[in-house]
């Protein structure tokens, strides 16, 4: 399976209307699209941990979204729905990282660190 992993943070001044725009135009992609097999939002939290004053402040929200291959995952991208989350993003985020990875279970990692 591939996960599309969306690391965003909203711009500071956007508005709710926008806010709710942005979302709409996201739930309408993950129904239409087909090859869009689950998808996890998350907003970030701290606790305290050491590892958090050495993040950048890059990403306050993230969207993970599973394809079964990478061909579903590049259908998702070229879709037209799509698009209209592609528009908004630029717009409304004041930075995001995005990034695509194969996912197998916990038996897989000493092919990918050894």
């Amino acid at each position: 399976m591939v996960w599309h992993v969306v690391m965003m943070k909203p711009r500071a001044d956007i508005s709710r209307s926008e806010r709710a725009e942005f979302a709409a135009a996201f739930e309408r992609a993950i129904r239409e699209i087909p090859t869009v097999r689950q998808v996890r939002i998350g907003k970030r939290v701290t606790h305290g941990a050491a590892y958090e004053s050495g993040m950048p402040d890059s990403a306050d929200v993230l969207a993970a979204i599973e394809f079964d291959d990478v061909a579903g995952l590049q259908a998702y991208l070229r879709h037209p729905a799509h698009d209209e989350v592609g528009a908004m993003f630029g717009r409304l985020l004041s930075s995001a990282l995005v990034y695509d990875f194969e996912v197998a279970g916990v038996e897989g990692l000493s092919t990918i660190v050894g």
